[in-house]
């Protein structure tokens, strides 16, 4: 008797507790969603997640806030959302890469990357560029690889980011190079000393890279993903060239760890259908960067990776915790 009791008393409360469960996965979301942002206002940053909350919010016929916290590069935002409550109302957008790369060069993270935060969709995929100036000789990867060997220890690069030293020390190391790496405060800073010479190439993003390759301002030589992009158009890879690299930058929607996977599913298809759209991909292109769209489970999959391959790569640029 006291089982048949204790049986009809489970099954009360699972009738009960369940229905209420499924509605407040079904009612996601129950509130406005706020869309971090790392960066302040008006930074190119700011004009992607903001991209984004119109068109999602003009689908969904749900509320988007692009809510700022510049600081760090980034890592404010990234702990705010990582401690933010897992119901999926805080959403993170920024580069995964730039999440994976400082998950292993801060000494001290204020929060654990691999264990704090989940991708729940990705955006982006794009290449850092290979540059010269524009009235180099050098017309290839080869020629300037060549070039390069001649030089010896008298060649020397420019970067401004851990991202594009780890490209050019990659390159270095494929190419047996020894050209001396010149650290610069932005990508900018250095092109008068790329055009005068006093550099011999520079590793720049997409954004800044294609408009001055366009502008004939400087000449893009290869690109850092394994296959060419939509976005860059002609341009050449490292790989074809001989130099096997595929580094990509790429953005991504986080979240906290313990976000439900019914509301994953939901951030998930939301980037998903946004991607499809020729508007969102002719804004993608403008910035040298072709759509990503991968499933929940493989865009996190994807960031555990990342945050295990960057880890390799910043001790081989010998690149020292900050």
């Amino acid at each position: 008797m006291l089982r048949m009791l204790a049986a009809a008393v489970l099954a009360a409360t699972v009738a009960t507790v369940t229905p209420g469960a499924a509605m407040a996965q079904a009612a996601f979301p129950s509130k406005e969603v706020r869309f971090i942002c790392g960066f302040p206002a008006g930074s190119g940053a700011d004009i992607i997640v903001r991209f984004f909350a119109d068109k999602i919010a003009k689908k969904t016929g749900h509320t988007f806030i692009v809510e700022n916290r510049p600081g760090a590069g980034g890592m404010l935002a990234l702990t705010h959302t990582a401690r933010a409550q897992p119901d999926g109302h805080t959403i993170l957008l920024a580069g995964g890469n730039a999440v994976a790369i400082n998950a292993n060069l801060l000494k001290n993270p204020p929060i654990d990357a691999a264990k704090d935060i989940k991708v729940a969709a990705t955006i982006n995929k794009m290449p850092f560029l290979l540059v010269v100036d524009g009235k180099s000789s050098y017309n290839s990867l080869g020629d300037l690889t060549e070039a390069m060997r001649i030089k010896g220890r008298k060649a020397s690069y420019a970067y401004s980011s851990p991202f594009s030293k780890v490209i050019a020390e990659s390159y270095k190391t494929v190419g047996k190079l020894d050209a001396a790496e010149v650290a610069y405060k932005s990508a900018t800073d250095s092109l008068n000393d790329l055009s005068s010479g006093a550099v011999d190439f520079a590793i720049l993003d997409p954004v800044m890279g294609l408009s001055l390759h366009k502008e004939g301002k400087v000449r893009a030589l290869a690109i850092s993903t394994a296959d060419r992009t939509n976005a860059t158009g002609t341009l050449p890879t490292f790989t074809e060239q001989g130099v096997k690299l595929d580094l990509p930058g790429w953005w991504a929607a986080l979240v906290p760890a313990g976000t439900p996977a019914a509301v994953v599913e939901t951030i998930n298809g939301w980037f998903a259908e946004a991607l499809k759209e020729p508007d969102t991909r002719e804004f993608l292109a403008k910035g040298g960067a072709d759509p990503l769209t991968l499933s929940a489970a493989d865009a996190n999959k994807y960031f555990l990776e990342e945050i295990s391959n960057w880890d390799r790569l910043i001790k081989m640029a010998r690149i020292e915790k900050q």
